[in-house]
C-alpha cells in the first residue's frame, strides 16, 4: 500500500500516479491553479481510482454553482462503481460517502465522513482541509477548530503539510476569537509553508478584527509570493488589502484595488462577486460614489437567481441586484428563497433562517425603508454565522444593519449592536465603530421634539 504526502494510505498502483496525487494535494492545500491539472492527470492515468472521482465531485460542489451539480453526480456514480469493484481503504470509502451525502443535501453528513477519515488517518491533511472547507460553508467555526485541534498532534515536525494544518488552525482560532494564538500559529505556518495563502489570510483576518490595518497591509505586501500562484483566491487577498485601506480612510486606494485587482477579471464565481459587492457596499456606506460598477455585477447575479446552492452567495447576489436596482431579478430571488426555505436539508434550513429575513432586510435598505431594513436584519443577525463565510465577510451585513438603525433613528438598539460587534473584535475600535458611535452620541445630545 502506497502512502501520500499526508502520511495516509492511497490505493494507487504507480509512482507516477502517486506523484500526480501528491501534486493535487499540495496545490489544493495552497489554493493553487494547478489543482484540476494534477487531478485530471491522475484520473487519466488511473481512471478506476474511486477517491479521485470523489475529489472531483466534492471540489465541484465547493464551487457553489448549479451547473456543476451534474458533474458532481457523474463523479459520484463513477466513484461508487469503482469503490464497489475494488477494495478501497476506509479513508477512500469515507470520501465516496461524503460526496453522496452532500449531493443528498447533507453537508453535515459529508463533514461526519471526513471526520471518519481523520479518525482512521489523523495525519490526513487533505481530509482535514475538506472538513474545514465544508464547515466554513456552514459557518461552523467551533467545529473547524475542534476538527483541526484533534489532528494537530499527528502533524509533527516531520509532516510535509504541517504548515497548511497550522494555517487552518490559525483561521479557526481567529474565527473563535483567539486572536493572539491565531497570529502566532499563522505566522509559524507561513514559515513552514510560505505559499499557504489561507494561513496568510488568517493572520490578515486577525489584523482586520483587531483594528490594526497597518500590520495587515505590511503582512500582505511582504508576502506577495504566498498567493501569486493562487486560483481566484488571490482576488480575495486583494480584497482584504482593500478592507485594511478602507479602515485607514484611504477610499481611493480601496477603489483602485477594486478596479486593478479585485475585478480585473470579470468572473462570475460567487466568491469573487462577494468580494466585489461587499466592498462596493462598504464604500457607498462611507459616502463614496462607485459609479456604474454595480451594473456588471448585477448582470452576472441576475443569471444566478435560480442557483440556490449557498445562502452566502445568494445574499451577495442580492447586494448586486439592489445596487443596480433590478426589480424583476430581486423578486425572482425572493420567490426562490421562499421555495428553498420550504425544502429539507442543511442549506434549506439556512434559507429559512436567517435567509428570508436577511433578504428582505437588504431589499428594504435599498428602497430606503430603513425601519423595516433594521428590523429584518437585526432579526437575522443571531443566525447570520450559519450562512458561512468569515466574520470579516459577514461584517457587510453588520454594517448594513447598523446603518439602517441609524437612518431609522433606532439609536439605542443600534448602539447595542455596535458594542456587541466591538466585543467580538477584541474590544479594539475600528474606524467604522468610531464613526458610527459618534453619530449616535450626536443624536443623543439633540433634545427630543
Amino acid at each position: 500500500m502506497m502512502h501520500d504526502i499526508c502520511q495516509s494510505p492511497v490505493s494507487l498502483t504507480s509512482t507516477e500516479a502517486l506523484s500526480d496525487w501528491n501534486g493535487m494535494i499540495r496545490a489544493f492545500l495552497a489554493h493553487g491553479t494547478a489543482t484540476p491539472t494534477h487531478l485530471g492527470a491522475l484520473l487519466k492515468r488511473e481512471p478506476s481510482f474511486a477517491m479521485g472521482h470523489a475529489a472531483r465531485g466534492l471540489f465541484s460542489l465547493m464551487m457553489g454553482r448549479s451547473e456543476l451539480i451534474p458533474v458532481a453526480r457523474e463523479a459520484a456514480v463513477l466513484a461508487r462503481r469503482y469503490a464497489n469493484e475494488a477494495a478501497p481503504n476506509a479513508r477512500e470509502v469515507a470520501w465516496v460517502d461524503a460526496l453522496e451525502h452532500w449531493l443528498a443535501g447533507s453537508l453535515t453528513g459529508a463533514i461526519a465522513d471526513m471526520e471518519t477519515a481523520l479518525t482512521t488517518c489523523p495525519a490526513d491533511t487533505l481530509s482535514a482541509k475538506v472538513s474545514h472547507a465544508i464547515r466554513f460553508i456552514l459557518g461552523d467555526a467551533r467545529g473547524m477548530r475542534h476538527s483541526i485541534e484533534r489532528v494537530l498532534e499527528a502533524h509533527g515536525a516531520d509532516h510535509a503539510c504541517r504548515g497548511f494544518a497550522l494555517g487552518c488552525y490559525a483561521f479557526a482560532l481567529e474565527e473563535t476569537g483567539e486572536y493572539d494564538k491565531a497570529e502566532r500559529h499563522g505566522r509559524e505556518g507561513l514559515v513552514l509553508a510560505p505559499d499557504d495563502a489561507w494561513g496568510l489570510h488568517a493572520v490578515t483576518h486577525v489584523y482586520d478584527m483587531t483594528a490594526r490595518p497597518e500590520l495587515g497591509i505590511r503582512l500582505i505586501e511582504d508576502n506577495l509570493t504566498s498567493w501569486d500562484h493562487c486560483n481566484n483566491f488571490r482576488y480575495h487577498v486583494w480584497w482584504h488589502k482593500a478592507l485594511l485601506h478602507l479602515d485607514q480612510g484611504d477610499f481611493d486606494m480601496a477603489l483602485g484595488l477594486y478596479d486593478a485587482r479585485i475585478r480585473a477579471d470579470k468572473t462570475d464565481d460567487y466568491r469573487d462577486i462577494s468580494n466585489a459587492t461587499s466592498l462596493l457596499v462598504r464604500l457607498e456606506l462611507e459616502g463614496i460614489d462607485v459609479g456604474p460598477r454595480w451594473n456588471e455585477l448585477a448582470d452576472l447575479a441576475q443569471a444566478r437567481t435560480d442557483d440556490g446552492c449557498v445562502v452566502f452567495a445568494d445574499l451577495h447576489y442580492m447586494l448586486a441586484l439592489t445596487g443596480a436596482d433590478r426589480p424583476d431579478a430581486k423578486a425572482a430571488m425572493a420567490d426562490r428563497f421562499a421555495r428553498d426555505a420550504a425544502r429539507k436539508g442543511d442549506m434549506p434550513q439556512r434559507y429559512a433562517t436567517p435567509g428570508l429575513a436577511a433578504l428582505e432586510g437588504l431589499n428594504a435598505f435599498a428602497e430606503g425603508r430603513y425601519g423595516a431594513a433594521f428590523s429584518n436584519l437585526a432579526a437575522s443577525r443571531p443566525s447570520m454565522q450559519s450562512i458561512g463565510g468569515s466574520h470579516a465577510q459577514r461584517d457587510v451585513f453588520e454594517r448594513l444593519t447598523i446603518d439602517a438603525g441609524l437612518r431609522a433613528g433606532r439609536y439605542e438598539e443600534t448602539a447595542d449592536i455596535l458594542n456587541d460587534r466591538l466585543s467580538r473584535r477584541g474590544n479594539r475600535a475600528d474606524r467604522y465603530f468610531t464613526s458610527r458611535m459618534a453619530q449616535i452620541d450626536r443624536a443623543r445630545r439633540i433634545p427630543a421634539q
